[in-house]
């Protein structure tokens, strides 16, 4: 999944999403939005056919966006290869 950083400040993370679908995005934000340190998680699909979805994350405290997502990313590749098909 290709990601572009479009911002990238103290507390706030917005990406570009190549070819992802709402199924990811959603469970991504809901994860995130679980987190204690997570004030705000949300993506914006765009237009369907001419838009990669982007994602908006902002934390509180002295805590990183993008450590907090790396970890996320983490436990979920963790949590689907403990499953057994």
């Amino acid at each position: 999944m290709p990601v572009k950083v479009l911002i990238m400040e103290k507390n706030e993370l917005r990406l570009r999403i190549i070819g992802e679908s709402h199924t990811a995005l959603q469970m991504l934000r809901e994860r995130l939005n679980g987190h204690k340190n997570v004030e705000y998680a949300n993506y914006f699909p765009g237009h369907p056919d001419l838009d990669d979805p982007e994602f908006y994350i902002r934390v509180t405290g002295r805590s990183s966006p993008e450590k907090i997502l790396k970890e996320l990313i983490s436990a979920v590749g963790k949590d689907l290869s403990s499953i057994s098909l």
